[in-house]
């Protein structure tokens, strides 16, 4: 598991896309979509994935985690929905870094998905990171909550356990 995600974090490709949207981002006061966001949702997932016994492997939730945003920069540049661009991006990463193409659409359909309300209840990766996703914000404890562009039935305001 750790080399294939280790790969991913060292990956030339995924670092050029994780400078992108810091650069974006730099004045940005809330929700930043960096590394921390990015393991936040992994390490969500794998509590969902061991709770509910999904039997996801690690590594694909992982990389679904760590590639779903990658995209973000070029939503700024051109409007485009981050998720359809990262879904686009993520192919290069994963083949570069070990995953098999079964394994590679899997994870890209998470991560086209992830922002599609529809597959929250799924059973299944796409599900799994839509979910954890929604939760891996703390509008609880943000001192932004108030400046925040998410609509309030959007935001988490109790912490789910």
């Amino acid at each position: 598991m750790v080399n294939k995600i280790n790969s991913i974090i060292s990956n030339a490709i995924y670092q050029n896309h994780i400078r992108k949207i810091a650069e974006w981002e730099k004045e940005r006061e809330f929700c930043r979509h960096d590394t921390v966001h990015f393991t936040d949702v992994a390490r969500i997932a794998m509590i969902l994935n061991l709770q509910e016994g999904y039997g996801l492997e690690q590594e694909m939730i992982y990389a679904a985690a760590l590639l779903h945003d990658i995209g973000r920069w070029q939503q700024y540049e051109t409007g485009e929905d981050h998720a359809l661009v990262s879904a686009r991006l993520a192919p290069a990463i994963l083949n570069e870094c070990g995953f098999s193409e079964a394994d590679s659409g899997q994870i890209v359909s998470a991560i086209a998905t992830h922002r599609e309300s529809r597959v929250k209840d799924d059973r299944n990766l796409n599900g799994l990171l839509y979910r954890a996703d929604k939760l891996s914000r703390p509008c609880y404890f943000c001192g932004q909550e108030k400046n925040c562009n998410w609509k309030d039935d959007k935001k988490n305001m109790v912490l789910e356990i």
